[in-house]
């Protein structure tokens, strides 16, 4: 799994309904957890965090800041080899 930050457009989501709360939390904190996505052909299609993105889509329209947001892809593995543990030698 490999954590960036990425542009709103490239993520592909069904938008969903926001409650007041949730986006006075996101334009006063930002996104406090990464969005977790699938990497596609065509960018990144959302697996968890519709809502949070459904908020910025909204925050964008008044602060540019909420045009590029923390995900978590998914469906990338290339840090998961032995070095990604901190040891590459095999000691047994």
């Amino acid at each position: 799994m490999i954590n960036t930050i990425v542009p709103i457009e490239s993520i592909e989501y069904e938008p969903e309904p926001v409650s007041a709360e949730l986006l006075e939390s996101i334009r006063t904190r930002g996104i406090a957890i990464p969005v977790r996505v699938n990497e596609t052909e065509h960018g990144y299609r959302c697996e968890d965090g519709r809502k949070r993105l459904s908020a910025c889509a909204l925050l964008l329209k008044e602060d540019p800041r909420f045009s590029r947001i923390p995900i978590m892809i998914l469906n990338d593995f290339r840090k998961a080899g032995s070095s990604f543990w901190g040891n590459t030698q095999n000691h047994h």
